[in-house]
């Protein structure tokens, strides 16, 4: 098997590194303005956006720069798609992950999170079936079989797709990612168990905006009750190294984001990208 990695994403978080990244709406102007932002990832939002397939494929497409590719030497794109979908865990939406990773897409972030078997379904929504006894069986996959948009986006044949489309780290070659958002207390609660009976899970994103709200602080995320929520899901995925992710770096936090041990960096995708900048100059990036 090649080493040569299609998703950046895992490739930075493999290395113990930062990765910069962001959300934004699937449209055709936000992917070419991102395409030489120096983002390293960014999140299509079809959470709160609508579901429209045909302007998640143009965007993955508008998102890819040909001097990019042509000057790196490879085929992994310098900002690697990930998409966000709509569904919470507990609605499974097992066909929003299909689609989306059937375009092309390099991960999928699941909204609302907070059992194991809603982990598990996530996990397992990602991966394609193979027979009981397989290295790697569980959580076996559900995922069908549909991938010729996606190897033609990726740019490389079938066979080296399905060798390459499984989750990492569970797959230690895998180049799909799955990120987790934990946004309530039950989730917190469950986190121990999810992360320690679902292999696969790549990423833990917090939904600091629905956990302040259920917390009766709506959007204080600075208030102490979110940011114990916060620390929580920072200890214990620290103690299993899996990387966290925090949705509001700005230029002012940025220090602060860091010193507590987040890993995937999300700001703001304003034109000047203060959030951004700062955030490559403290991780070294400039």
């Amino acid at each position: 098997m090649t080493s040569i990695r299609h998703n950046n994403v895992i490739s930075t978080l493999d290395a113990g590194l930062h990765v910069l990244a962001t959300f934004s709406a699937a449209d055709t102007a936000s992917a070419i303005e991102l395409s030489n932002s120096g983002y390293d990832a960014v999140v299509f939002e079809m959470e709160h956006k609508p579901w429209d397939i045909n302007a998640l494929r143009d965007s993955f497409q508008y998102l890819l720069s040909r001097r990019q590719v042509f000057e790196a030497g490879s085929l992994a794109p310098a900002v690697t798609p990930l998409v966000r979908i709509p569904a919470n865990g507990a609605e499974k939406a097992q066909w929003h992950a299909k689609q989306a990773l059937d375009l092309g897409a390099f991960g999928i972030i699941w909204p609302h999170i907070s059992t194991v078997e809603e982990a598990r379904n996530a996990v397992a929504a990602c991966r394609y079936p193979s027979l009981p006894g397989t290295p790697r069986y569980e959580p076996a996959g559900l995922r069908g079989d549909g991938p010729h948009a996606a190897t033609r986006y990726w740019g490389i044949s079938n066979i080296e797709y399905y060798a390459r489309a499984d989750v990492w780290p569970l797959a230690p070659d895998g180049d799909i990612l799955v990120g987790l958002m934990i946004e309530d207390q039950l989730g917190i609660r469950n986190l121990p168990d999810i992360l320690d009976q679902v292999p696969g899970i790549g990423l833990i994103l917090i939904g600091e905006g629905d956990m302040s709200q259920e917390l009766g602080v709506p959007r204080q995320y600075e208030h102490p009750r979110v940011l114990e929520c916060k620390r929580q899901i920072l200890d214990i995925c620290n103690e299993r190294g899996i990387a966290v992710g925090h949705p509001h770096v700005t230029a002012e936090n940025v220090k602060q984001v860091l010193d507590d041990g987040y890993r995937f960096l999300m700001s703001a995708p304003v034109r000047t990208y203060p959030g951004l900048h700062k955030a490559r100059e403290l991780t070294g990036r400039d």
